[in-house]
């Protein structure tokens, strides 16, 4: 889960408010230190917690608007000063001119030439014709990672093996980048900011000339990461930072808190280890996220990404008319597998990233999914498009020729009973946003995970 011990602090501090009779200047007190803690364990910058904190306290201070409980106020007061703290807005990179150059830079291990891939792939699925540039000659394995990774998603790779000039491989391959509407160029780095390096990408830098000059930073580093980000920016003119490895138990918050010191905006944050686990960084939905709020505007563009139009026009008629059968369970169940972990995807539905669900239970509830493919292979055409034909004798036949016991069979006519039942209390509404204002978002009554 991204920034996970970070995530539960605050909700768990928000939670304070929500279960307090009065907000007074004692809660508020309360709620300020609690955040100040939360913040400072996760390596964000003491002054800049200190300033987050004070202006939370002052409009706290504030009467609640029409509308607004003195409580639903503090939790917005929250909300909207981390949202400011991390950028306030999305600052999306706009390809505007061909070929827009992005560079990456950064020291060894930030993950420079997994994010070239990554924001080769991003791109990439968004229509745009992008190419690779391996300018690394330090690393040695730099170049054949970079051109595994272009072969693996189909985006063309330049690089020179053996050369040991960055420039000289650039200026190679100069006026065959014109018919790219992207081209990611990866450069060297160090194991420390060293003055070598500082050389080296400004004469990179000043040669490329790119439209974006990326420094990509992970997210484990801690407070070391601010000084980090300075001395690039100062180097090379940064316009914007990738966080990576924000997936894992990093603290995370030296990190964010760079790109508050440098000026330079969280442009993506890199959420896992996949080709695909690159995110715009939005603001506002992540810390939607990490408080527990959701993020549904990313989970809708993920299923856009796996699911056609087509598709999503029929499985919202059939939700829509309450029709459901096995073979819409069993459709549904490959979109879900293919959007990701049960974990991310959670994180992202309203009132469930505040579960506190094991990953042993997450874990399970993915490897079911397997098992009820195989069942789904052995089942009749008929008993998939009418599952209410399984006699225990047809049960038994599947259970064998899927190689299952009986009892996961049962259980998967069980979960499809329930999704059906979902489906009926849904019946009869135009679309599926009223659909879900019905329960305001949340699971309907009586349905398990």
């Amino acid at each position: 889960m991204v920034l996970d011990k970070l995530g539960d602090s605050l909700r768990n501090t928000l939670s304070k408010i929500a279960k307090s009779v009065f907000v007074d200047d004692k809660l508020i007190n309360e709620l300020v230190k609690d955040i100040q803690r939360a913040l400072l364990q996760s390596d964000t910058n003491v002054q800049l917690v200190f300033d987050l904190t004070k202006k939370i306290k002052e409009r706290a201070k504030e009467s609640a608007p029409p509308g607004l409980t003195k409580r639903e106020q503090l939790v917005k007061i929250v909300y909207e000063e981390l949202t400011n703290f991390l950028g306030k807005e999305t600052k999306e990179i706009q390809i505007s001119k061909k070929p827009t150059q992005i560079m990456l830079v950064g020291l060894f291990g930030s993950g420079k030439t997994t994010t070239a891939g990554k924001l080769a792939k991003y791109y990439k699925k968004r229509g745009y014709k992008v190419a690779v540039m391996q300018t690394d000659t330090w690393r040695p394995a730099a170049y054949e990672q970079l051109e595994q990774l272009a072969k693996s998603i189909e985006v063309d790779f330049f690089g020179i093996k053996k050369e040991k000039d960055p420039v000289t491989i650039y200026l190679s391959f100069k006026n065959k980048i014109k018919d790219y509407d992207i081209v990611i160029v990866d450069t060297a780095g160090r194991d420390a900011l060293s003055d070598e390096l500082i050389q080296e990408l400004n004469e990179i830098s000043s040669t490329v000339q790119a439209e974006e000059r990326l420094l990509v930073i992970s997210a484990d580093i801690g407070q070391a990461a601010q000084k980090q980000a300075q001395a690039f920016h100062d180097t090379c003119n940064v316009t914007g930072v990738v966080i990576t490895k924000l997936e894992g138990t990093a603290k995370g918050g030296g990190a964010l808190s760079a790109c508050a010191v440098t000026k330079a905006p969280i442009k993506f944050i890199g959420v896992g280890e996949k080709i695909d686990d690159l995110e715009m960084f939005h603001p506002q939905r992540f810390v939607g996220r990490l408080i527990g709020m959701g993020d549904i505007e990313s989970l809708l563009e993920k299923a856009k990404e796996i699911i056609s139009e087509d598709e999503a026009k029929d499985m919202q008629d059939k939700f829509l008319k309450g029709e459901f059968s096995f073979l819409d369970l069993y459709n549904q169940m490959k979109s879900l597998k293919k959007m990701g972990s049960f974990q991310k995807l959670l994180e992202m539905v309203p009132g469930m990233g505040s579960l506190k669900m094991p990953k042993e239970m997450l874990d399970m509830q993915e490897g079911k999914l397997e098992k009820w493919k195989f069942a789904m292979d052995s089942m009749t055409q008929e008993e998939l498009e009418d599952p209410e034909v399984l006699s225990p004798g047809r049960i038994d036949r599947i259970a064998s020729g899927s190689g299952l016991s009986i009892g996961d069979i049962r259980e998967l006519i069980k979960q499809y009973r329930q999704s059906k039942k979902m489906m009926k209390m849904f019946k009869g509404e135009k679309d599926i946003g009223k659909a879900m204002k019905k329960f305001g978002g949340r699971m309907p009554p009586g349905m398990k995970f």
